[in-house]
């Protein structure tokens, strides 16, 4: 039974148009990637019009982010590591093995969020300080990330196992438990910060309760009667050969995510020193922009992970190189619309965050400078996706490592000290790296794994 719905159209990637396949994922997950971020986008929308301490609330939220961007990298590491291998095996008919393999990443999901959790309560006020908080700040994100660290087992499920409905070939279903959660954030939110008064603890709480309702929701399809590959105990015992071999591959993922909150921690500690606290808000507003422009470019990259993965593993070689022309053709026009919009009204994107005028003055040329030539990333991460599908985790961690930490970082330190850049050396840091990371990933993947791909069908 379950093997002849796997030769339904909407599960079986080896055949039909390979654009269509890609997009009746990427369109739904997008959306998902869309609605996902509307959990910590709106709470700072929220956040940054509270009356009277609206800036402060803002960037204590912000300094919080790093913490989240770390347990989002361990949701990576077992969510996006297991589900090109689950669709590698779904590929080559190994049903078995694919089930092993989501049962596994489930298992080290649940283990690191309990983890994660006891260790960010106990060490959350020193880890705060050091990410850049003051005595004017740290209330604030005190006060939020102690909650929402509560919800961290919901995070990791709702994050993490979702990638395995994606990998299925059930994009729809996966939308919808990001749906579910969101739609609940956007109600609770006003009710709890401003009906409720509570602040920042109020956004916080309904981000638990959000995420608490799409890990249910999860776990209610992967172990229903719809789903290919259902979860079992039997597939959750760890096999110490298969849970190295996830991962692996998910290391690529986890280092991007956990790099991302470094160059945060980085970005925040040199704009209080070079800026104060507001051009740690402008960074806030700043990161928070970049997540709704990726969003699209990540719902049409994990689109394809599975798509690229499936045909590998049935060896339809063709249809891989198919799937990576039109993921990296897709990635680059839409982050050059991207680039031409905020370049001609970057206001509108401030004011969706805060109405602090001094705020919005020093955050439109800042935010100009960042997000220039941002198509560049869009070559950054066609090729971190294709390594990551085709289970080439070397290739893949190393240019996660190569553009965020070997050259964001030492030139977020060097460049506002040259020529007097100041605050603006921070947010020159990212193009540079888009120009110089961008091109080393996607070169290299067209030298080293483009040829191989010989089709045999």
């Amino acid at each position: 039974m379950q093997r002849s719905a796997e030769k339904t159209p909407d599960n079986d990637f080896s055949k039909g148009s390979i654009a269509r396949n890609i997009l009746s994922l990427a369109l739904p997950m997008t959306l998902a990637q869309l609605i996902n971020v509307l959990y910590s986008v709106v709470d700072r929308i929220y956040i940054g019009h509270i009356p009277h301490v609206s800036a402060d609330a803002l960037t204590g939220v912000g300094l919080a982010l790093p913490i989240i961007t770390v347990i989002t990298a361990f949701s990576n590491l077992f969510g996006m590591g297991g589900a090109p291998l689950c669709s590698i095996a779904r590929g080559g008919h190994e049903e078995e093995r694919a089930r092993k393999v989501m049962g596994n990443s489930f298992t080290m999901l649940l283990a690191a969020g309990v983890i994660l959790m006891i260790l960010c309560l106990a060490f959350r006020r020193p880890i705060l300080f050091l990410f850049g908080a003051s005595d004017a700040t740290y209330p604030y994100a005190d006060q939020y990330i102690s909650i929402y660290l509560c919800g961290t087992l919901f995070v990791m499920t709702s994050l993490g196992m979702n990638n395995f409905i994606n990998a299925q070939g059930f994009g729809r279903m996966g939308m919808l438990t990001v749906l579910l959660g969101a739609v609940l954030n956007i109600i609770l939110d006003p009710v709890l910060i401003f009906g409720m008064n509570m602040g920042v603890r109020g956004a916080a709480i309904a981000t638990v309760i959000s995420q608490g309702a799409s890990a249910v929701w999860v776990l209610k399809f992967l172990t229903g009667k719809k789903v290919l590959l259902k979860l079992t105990r039997k597939s959750m015992r760890l096999d110490p050969g298969l849970a190295r071999e996830i991962t692996l591959l998910g290391t690529s993922g986890f280092v991007m995510s956990v790099t991302n909150g470094i160059v945060q921690i980085v970005c925040n500690a040199v704009l209080a020193r070079q800026g104060g606290d507001i051009y740690v808000g402008i960074m806030t507003v700043v990161n928070s922009v970049r997540e709704i422009i990726t969003m699209p470019v990540t719902g049409l990259t994990s689109g394809s992970q599975p798509v690229i993965s499936y045909n590998y593993g049935a060896k339809c070689y063709k249809r891989v190189k198919s799937a990576v022309k039109f993921m990296t053709v897709g990635c680059i026009v839409f982050t050059g619309v991207m680039w031409a919009v905020i370049t001609l009204e970057p206001a509108f994107f401030m004011r969706l965050f805060t109405q602090e005028a001094e705020l919005i003055e020093k955050g439109i040329p800042a935010m100009r400078i960042y997000f220039c030539g941002i198509f560049m990333m869009a070559l950054q991460f066609a090729g971190q996706s294709t390594y990551t599908a085709l289970n080439r985790p070397k290739q893949a961690v190393f240019f996660s490592l190569f553009r965020k930490v070997i050259i964001v970082v030492p030139l977020t330190l060097l460049l506002p000290y040259i020529g007097g850049l100041g605050t603006n050396g921070v947010f020159l840091a990212e193009p540079v790296s888009n120009v110089i990371g961008g091109t080393a990933s996607f070169v290299t993947m067209l030298i080293t794994v483009w040829p191989s791909l010989k089709d045999n069908k």
